[in-house]
């Protein structure tokens, strides 16, 4: 049996591969590993690890924050979720329809021992995920999923684990604060109003739905709003961080100053400036990077990133004196080089931004406010901010149907992987990868000339078809 635990969560189709049996499962899974109590976890503050079973949290009762985006399958798996907690012992704080970034800040500020979120992000409607996160609001390391992956299949196999009873079970109550909470945390981190600024906000018809328009309206710009009526069917649908030409045709139609796009659970940021051109995840981060220098407030002089960073912003920072970590590709990795390292700025192309000040993971919401906020401190277009950085051709193919499991093994595409770098020389590279959340394997090439560059990505796309087909 493959590992449950992809790069973000858990993840596959509602009510085929994530059924209501598996989120309540994992649900107890999760609370009994994270509040057992011999041994304190060098990894995070608070957490206590044991043997997986029967734990409870030392001191207190504890308790869970649990959100959700719209998806109508998130209904039916809140439900399991919220019966799985309470059942083993813990309170459950219900926030309903959040951003992933929310239920991480609520699980901090409110002290919560575990945070969790319903959500397959940018992935179509059908499917679900779920993510836990723990005290603070930390996603959790591999260790802590491999150890609620074993406790769940202990735990279904018949191993026997203490049930609570009586005032032993946990209580689950609405709080319908998180909203407010949460958006005033986003307004109150803002260096500067927005008053002034003409912004068109894409909420992917998702989490963000409620949040972002009223974030960036609380800071002061004047706002125009498209996927923003999630109807638990429509989430992701032609629209949001994975669909831009509304929100291109958008700005333009209504001479804004900028626009921002959502995914589905709002922890990331993609822009487009006042003529429709997107500013990807790189030229965001490189914008940031540049103000929070300026600000003083970019610690070691330094921004993280994944290897499929644009080679454009390698080059930008090295020009502009700016240091680049990079890591392997998903957030959580951006996130755990931060922290090792105590940097405070770092993200992917994809537009996960992580401002580590102010969150513990990536905040689309977050991400395109302190955006506008630098377009309205500095007086410049975006355009002009985001010209920081030439963004190198790069071509990206997804390769479906394929074992993306033999990407690494398969002699066949280690050649022409070897190939194609050779073509390319210094002046290219070439990135073959799984993907973490979706069954299809990314090829990824860059090269100074974009026709090269699309030749060879179509020739290894094949290749991997191939190979793996």
């Amino acid at each position: 049996m493959g590992r449950l635990f992809g790069t973000d969560g858990v993840r596959g189709v509602a009510n085929a591969d994530l059924t209501a049996e598996l989120a309540l499962g994992l649900s107890v899974a999760a609370a009994h590993v994270l509040m057992d109590t011999p041994g304190r976890s060098p990894v995070l503050p608070g957490w206590r690890s044991g043997d997986g079973r029967g734990g409870t949290f030392e001191g207190h009762r504890p308790v869970a924050v649990v959100g959700r985006d719209p998806r109508a399958s998130g209904e039916f798996l809140e439900a399991a979720v919220v019966a799985g907690l309470a059942s083993a012992g813990v309170d459950v704080l219900r926030v309903g329809v959040l951003p992933t970034p929310a239920v991480a800040y609520l699980t901090g500020a409110l002290g919560a021992d575990l945070g969790v979120m319903l959500s397959a992000s940018h992935n179509p409607m059908p499917d679900n995920g779920i993510k836990f996160f723990a005290r603070g609001g930390h996603k959790l390391p591999d260790e802590l999923e491999d150890r609620i992956e074993r406790t769940y299949h202990a735990h279904s196999s018949g191993e026997p684990w203490e049930r609570p009873t009586g005032a032993g079970v946990g209580r689950v109550t609405v709080y319908d604060e998180g909203f407010d909470n949460y958006v005033a945390h986003l307004v109150g981190v803002l260096p500067n109003r927005l008053d002034g600024l003409k912004i068109v906000i894409d909420g992917a018809h998702g989490a963000a739905a409620r949040v972002s328009p009223e974030a960036f309206a609380r800071a002061g710009a004047e706002i125009i709003t498209i996927g923003t009526e999630p109807d638990g069917l429509n989430i992701n649908d032609g629209c949001g961080s994975t669909h831009l030409r509304q929100l291109r045709e958008a700005v333009v139609e209504h001479g804004a100053d900028l626009g921002v796009a959502h995914d589905g659970d709002a922890d990331r940021c993609l822009a487009v400036d006042h003529d429709g051109n997107e500013i990807d995840g790189d030229q965001i981060l490189a914008v940031l990077a540049l103000g929070m220098r300026e600000a003083g407030a970019l610690r070691k002089n330094t921004v993280v990133a994944t290897v499929m960073s644009n080679l454009g912003f390698k080059l930008a920072m090295e020009r502009e004196g700016i240091e680049l970590a990079q890591t392997a590709v998903g957030d959580r990795y951006v996130l755990e080089e931060m922290k090792a390292h105590g940097f405070a700025l770092g993200g992917e192309q994809s537009g996960h931004v992580i401002a580590l000040d102010h969150a513990t993971t990536g905040d689309g919401t977050l991400t395109g406010l302190m955006l506008a906020a630098r377009v309205a401190a500095t007086g410049r277009s975006l355009a002009d901010l985001a010209g920081v950085m030439e963004r190198l051709p790069q071509i990206l193919i997804n390769v479906r149907d394929v074992d993306k499991s033999r990407v690494a093994s398969s002699p066949r595409l280690t050649a022409a992987v070897t190939e194609a770098e050779q073509e390319l020389g210094a002046t290219g590279r070439v990135l073959l990868r799984p993907s973490g959340t979706e069954p299809l394997v990314r090829v990824m090439v860059e090269a100074a000339d974009a026709e090269q560059a699309r030749a060879v990505a179509e020739r290894l796309a094949d290749a991997v078809k191939s190979a793996l087909g």
